[in-house]
């Protein structure tokens, strides 16, 4: 099985790149692709831009990424309650060439934040929308107060409650 995985923040430090790359690695039997984020860098998304020079490869390459999967692990970053503008901005290029982006994969849709709700709006508002971007959502999962639920250096969650939680959605999937 492969795993794509994903943080949908470009930070260098993305905490929620540590979640997914955690929750990833606690699936047995997988090859598992991090993908950075900033790798996929393009100009803000215009139609005027679209025009000038066609379908970004970076935005086909991401797509390519995704085609490449039996499952994504996602973990959404929260700005202002809603998504990345860096992750916007890669979906927004990419529906332009495959609406449904996440092709019908499996996927573990996940959010973390230094606050106490861990993401809830963001994740609350790509758990309504993906299926029409063709995300197969099958489980969700919120890690609240990053900072004091997730060791970094050990690269776990540190809360009993919620590894546990996490361990028995992927135990289900």
């Amino acid at each position: 099985m492969k795993i794509i995985a994903f943080g949908a923040s470009p930070s260098k430090n993305s905490i929620n790149k540590r979640l997914a790359t955690y929750a990833a690695n606690l699936f047995e039997n997988a090859v598992i692709e991090v993908l950075d984020l900033n790798d996929f860098q393009m100009p803000i998304f215009t139609v005027d831009i679209e025009k000038e020079i066609g379908q970004h490869e970076l935005a086909k390459s991401f797509l390519a990424k995704i085609a490449t999967a039996d499952l994504l692990v996602v973990s959404l970053a929260e700005n202002n309650g809603n998504y990345s503008v860096a992750f916007k901005n890669i979906f927004d290029w990419c529906t332009r060439i495959n609406a449904k982006v996440f092709q019908e994969k499996p996927m573990l849709l996940m959010a973390t934040s230094p606050g106490g709700k861990g993401g809830a709006s963001v994740l609350g508002i790509a758990n309504n929308a993906f299926p029409f971007y063709g995300g197969n959502i099958k489980a969700t999962f919120s890690l609240p107060s990053f900072d004091i639920n997730f060791d970094v250096e050990k690269g776990i969650i540190s809360n009993p409650e919620f590894d546990n939680q996490l361990k028995e959605i992927i135990k289900n999937f």
